[in-house]
């Protein structure tokens, strides 16, 4: 009896405690996987999610997203999904006498000047993207980002207080990526990569990799395109490769068809310094359908990830060694099934979106 008391008081509190709710705002792709998982996670785990979003194709977005929001009656407070604009981080603070929770996901002056090098670091558009970061940090009561090593870049970067900053780890929609079986007998070992081609990918060391192992009847399937696909094409046919073939990049759902006949999965090997701050969503897309992935060793990847256990580690910037690595689970299927069942493991335990949405939630109930 006296055990049950407080159990049975504390389940009647829970009833009367009211539901969270959330203004979820921007110019964001509800589908994307960063969205996706924090829209889930948040509805999974009780809280009211009313979306006040418009896509970025659209026009008159800022005058559509404050209509909108005039609409929405009360609420405890705001997200702001990725990606941020400067006329969006302006917007919402005009607009909103809440707290203020900023998903920033990435740092788009460290993508798009430092990364990509698309435009000088001494170009007035380096400018607006370090602002962009900036003024979305200051005016945020809370800053979202993937990994430690993400944030201690921005506390680094632009000056503000690491207290302000949460991780929540990327993952992906499970109702989408989960364990299939092979539909087809295929008699070569197959390497699966996709993605955005972009310098932290390293795909050149991929395609340098695919030439080593050219005797060994692997093949390796890149599918994507992006900035450095011509470079890529154009290594690719000066080295005379034969085991690789370039795909088109696709939607979602055709995605995981090829992915369900990889042997092992491919994450990232750049040697830019975004490169060593990221887990990419392939790595977690991947683990979620039980395949052993290997990607660069970096502090953002041991953040989450065991070397052996539930990934396969290799030298950043190393051809040699990731076709080491790949042969090394070509010959050794029990290893194989070792890192893709830790793999599996760890993304159950860790990062369902119902699991990262409790941690948001949790982020949430501290701020209110």
């Amino acid at each position: 009896m006296i055990i049950i008391l407080p159990m049975l008081f504390f389940y009647l509190t829970s009833l009367l405690k009211p539901k969270m709710k959330i203004c979820y705002f921007g110019i964001y792709n509800p589908d994307y996987s960063r969205s996706r998982v924090l829209l889930k996670g948040l509805r999974e785990n009780g809280a009211e999610v009313i979306e006040c979003q418009i896509t970025p194709t659209e026009r008159f977005k800022y005058w559509k997203l404050f209509k909108g929001h005039r609409q929405i009656k009360n609420y405890d407070l705001m997200i702001i999904g990725y990606p941020n604009t400067l006329g969006l981080t302006l917007l919402s603070k005009l607009i909103c006498r809440k707290k203020i929770v900023l998903d920033a996901f990435i740092s788009f002056y460290d993508s798009v000047i430092k990364d990509r090098k698309v435009y000088s670091s001494y170009s007035f558009r380096a400018l607006k993207y370090w602002l962009l970061d900036w003024l979305g940090c200051k005016f945020a009561d809370v800053i979202l980002l993937d990994t430690e090593a993400h944030i201690n870049y921005f506390v680094k970067e632009f000056g503000i207080k690491g207290e302000k900053f949460k991780r929540i780890f990327i993952s992906c929609d499970e109702a989408i990526f989960y364990p299939q079986p092979r539909l087809e007998n295929i008699d070569q070992f197959l390497v699966h990569f996709h993605g955005t081609f972009i310098p932290l990918q390293g795909i050149e060391y991929i395609i340098k990799a695919a030439k080593l192992l050219e005797g060994e009847n692997i093949q390796f399937n890149l599918i994507g395109s992006g900035q450095t696909h011509q470079m890529v094409v154009d290594l690719s046919r000066k080295l005379k490769t034969k085991n690789v073939n370039f795909i088109n990049f696709m939607p979602q759902k055709e995605l995981v068809k090829y992915m369900a006949q990889a042997d092992v999965c491919l994450g990232i090997f750049g040697s830019t310094s975004k490169a060593t701050r990221v887990i990419p969503n392939k790595a977690y897309e991947a683990i979620a359908m039980k395949k052993p992935v290997i990607t660069a060793d970096s502090p953002a990847i041991r953040e989450l990830f065991e070397n052996r256990k539930n990934c396969l580690f290799c030298n950043i910037a190393d051809e040699k060694d990731l076709a080491e690595k790949i042969l090394e689970l070509k010959n050794n299927p029990e290893l194989r099934k070792k890192i893709a069942e830790g793999g599996y493991k760890l993304f159950k335990e860790r990062l369902t979106p119902k699991i990262l949405g409790k941690d948001l939630k949790n982020i949430l109930e501290e701020l209110l």
